[in-house]
């Protein structure tokens, strides 16, 4: 059974991993050698110096796009985890009149599509004239109903007998939030940033939308101009796609510990 299952885990592995040797792979040949008849597993001069032409590319400002997505990702991510944190954990722990009128108006955005709101979203943005402006791309991702909703549901069996301690040792729902509650909840606090930051990084209608002009693109839409009616950039449209994946991959091997952390346990620390 052992054999079996290494086995069935090496061939998951492996097709995971094929898309990325695909965007490796073309992104260092020639576009003759990725358009040709035949099929070569790895190139057969690597060109290094497609690296060069992407980054000196005056039509697509690689670098300040991977910038803007860098910031963009990372605001919102800590944005989510701060508002939606404590927004989850005053609707699962501080009871009050209201409660679950509020959770209910937060479940009730979950059911209207994005396509619905993005016309009186970009209506307001516009009109506060944050259109190519950082604050146009940032604030609008600043909270999520569905994260505080996942927040919520934690926070509903997280450990009472902690909390109950911070109480008694003085501590009101601030206190105990920060210093007993956030401490001991790293594992689902990473798990949720991963999903944020993944989802703020590939971000395309809206950027594209807000960001018009180059200084303001994110790198989805930096990518998208390598594709036009007229002509495609192969080459650099695979390199590109590769190095804007390098970010997602160091911020999963960076929490992995706490994200699996956070699926063996409950809140409790230690």
């Amino acid at each position: 059974m052992k054999a079996v299952r290494y086995l069935a885990l090496s061939v998951a592995a492996v097709l995971f991993l094929v898309p990325f040797y695909l965007v490796l792979r073309n992104g260092l040949s020639t576009e003759q050698e990725i358009t040709a008849p035949t099929w070569t597993f790895w190139p057969r001069s690597i060109r290094w110096e497609n690296f060069i032409a992407l980054f000196s590319n005056p039509a697509v400002p690689m670098v300040r796009s991977m910038v803007n997505s860098l910031l963009v990702a990372v605001l919102q991510t800590a944005g989510q985890l701060v508002l939606c944190g404590m927004a989850g954990y005053g609707l699962a722990r501080i009871p009050y009149r209201y409660s679950n009128f509020v959770l209910y108006l937060v479940i009730a955005t979950l059911m209207i599509p994005a396509a619905v709101t993005f016309v009186p979203t970009f209506v307001v943005v516009s009109t506060l004239g944050w259109v190519s402006d950082l604050r146009g791309l940032v604030i609008p991702g600043l909270f999520s109903g569905f994260t505080t909703f996942l927040f919520r549901q934690y926070f509903l069996n997280f450990p009472p007998e902690l909390e109950d301690a911070a109480r008694i040792d003085g501590l009101g729902h601030w206190g105990t939030y920060w210093r007993v509650v956030v401490p001991n909840s790293k594992g689902f606090f990473a798990a949720l940033g991963v999903i944020a930051f993944v989802t703020s990084w590939n971000q395309f209608p809206w950027p594209l939308v807000i960001a018009q002009d180059q200084d303001s693109w994110t790198v989805q839409v930096a990518l998208s101009t390598f594709m036009t009616a007229q002509s495609i950039n192969v080459v650099q449209l695979f390199l590109a796609a590769a190095i804007s994946i390098m970010p997602l991959v160091i911020v999963f091997v960076a929490l992995q510990g706490l994200l699996i952390r956070g699926a063996t346990e409950t809140g409790i620390k230690g």
